[in-house]
């Protein structure tokens, strides 16, 4: 498995991120952020985050405008 197919923890995204583990749970748990649930943990996907982080820069940059 190559770093692009590396799969975060809850605590390993939310350092990633610089957010608070709370803030994960709650954001997966409503939608907001792409994962999915191995038993009852949370699981992300190194690949989808960066590709959610893309998507929301443009969004972000389309309201700015």
């Amino acid at each position: 498995m190559d770093s692009g197919d590396s799969v975060f923890t809850v605590r390993e995204l939310a350092k990633y991120l610089r957010m608070k583990p709370l803030t994960i749970y709650k954001h997966a748990s409503s939608g907001k952020l792409p994962g999915f649930k191995v038993g009852s943990h949370w699981r992300f996907k190194k690949k989808t985050i960066n590709s959610w982080i893309e998507a929301q820069e443009t969004t972000g940059q389309k309201k700015s405008n």
